[in-house]
């Protein structure tokens, strides 16, 4: 038997591994990856196999992979690509990070976790969640410089909780987000009864950003509830419609799903919870999704010492901004400014001479029928 093998099973724990933060090994399931009852295509192994993975290289890979987010700059993961170079690639001065979700995914959690992970903020929650008041919801986007340095090179949005019963108009606000570019301090409006929200708050001023990759967090509690509780599969429908909507897929790629909230749940509960979701959306059990532990509302994580959830929030923006560096595209020349004017004013020519040819026809059926 290998060390490895050794580091796999319940009855060779040593004191690291019996800290509470490895909470897949209470299982049964978690067995010796040579056991002749285990199979390694089964999902239940892929995660624990995952979770083993995150815990054999979080100690030395969480302060790596900080330093690599630290010096970051926009355009730093690109690959030349179609023998195109770098500097002929329209690449924005930050790259822009979008967290959506229902409400109460924990978004605003997330958000506050990167600050205690990446910019060593302490206890100090910088964004309000909706656990803090049961009145409390996300009402404008909000950026975060989620790493406090002047030189950073992505940012991070938070966005309001999508309302499940107007599913369809928060979907709507996104598809515009991800057409139109969104600001700090912009109104989010799933409807009429919001606008007045815009006379409190103003983006004027401030940049408008390009989305360039988009983050799904779901509750993990409300997921395993759904599936396995005889609980409303509302929310896991809501969570498919978001997820599978094509605005917000970057090269082809689904965006990153981050499940919260299964701090709560029994270890076996987690696991099957995750495995569930990620069926049901058709990604990968391991590389599709990320199960990172809540914020108390103290803004400290339930156990201090979790060295695995720090370094798998980290891998996650870190995969984020490597899939957002292969989302440029090639900087707009003269030549396609001059294609893109004549075939908006050959497409206005073609509606104008449609409407004359309307207008005739119907003055020549009423001279006819006269």
């Amino acid at each position: 038997m290998t060390n490895d093998t050794c580091n796999f099973t319940l009855t060779h724990q040593n004191s690291e591994e019996s800290s509470s933060f490895c909470w897949w090994k209470s299982i049964p399931e978690f067995k010796s990856p040579y056991d002749s009852s285990s199979s390694s295509s089964s999902s239940m192994f892929k995660v624990l196999r995952e979770m083993e993975r995150l815990r054999m290289i979080s100690e030395q890979g969480v302060d790596e992979l900080k330093h690599k987010l630290m010096i970051y700059k926009s355009g730093d993961f690109w690959l030349p690509i179609g023998g195109i170079k770098k500097e002929e690639m329209d690449i924005p001065p930050i790259i822009t990070v979008l967290l959506v979700g229902l409400s109460g995914s924990g978004k605003s959690s997330l958000v506050n976790f990167m600050y205690s992970v990446l910019g060593r903020s302490g206890l100090i929650p910088f964004s309000q969640t909706s656990n803090e008041s049961s009145n409390y919801s996300t009402m404008i986007l909000e950026e975060h410089n989620v790493l406090r340095s002047q030189r950073n090179g992505f940012c991070v949005y938070d966005s309001r909780g999508l309302d499940l019963d107007r599913m369809e108009e928060g979907i709507e606000e996104i598809k515009e987000w991800m057409t139109n570019g969104i600001r700090h301090n912009q109104p989010c409006r799933f409807g009429e009864d919001d606008v007045g929200l815009s006379l409190n708050c103003s983006s004027g001023g401030f940049v408008k950003r390009r989305v360039n990759y988009v983050v799904v967090v779901a509750n993990l509690a409300d997921v395993y509830k759904a599936f396995f509780s005889g609980g409303d599969l509302k929310p896991v429908l809501a969570i498919k419609s978001l997820f599978h909507c094509s605005s917000i897929r970057t090269s082809n790629s689904d965006p990153i799903l981050i499940l919260t909230h299964g701090d709560t749940l029994k270890p076996i509960e987690r696991i099957n919870g995750r495995i569930q979701i990620c069926s049901y959306l058709g990604i990968p059990v391991t590389t599709g999704a990320y199960d990172i532990a809540c914020l108390t509302e103290e803004g400290i994580l339930p156990e201090e010492s979790d060295l695995v959830t720090y370094f798998a929030l980290t891998e996650a923006i870190y995969r984020t901004l490597l899939q957002s560096d292969r989302t440029h595209s090639p900087k707009k020349t003269y030549k396609h400014r001059i294609v893109y004017i004549l075939s908006r004013v050959m497409c206005s020519l073609a509606w104008f001479f449609g409407m004359l040819s309307h207008v005739f026809q119907k003055l020549g059926d009423k001279k006819k029928n006269g």
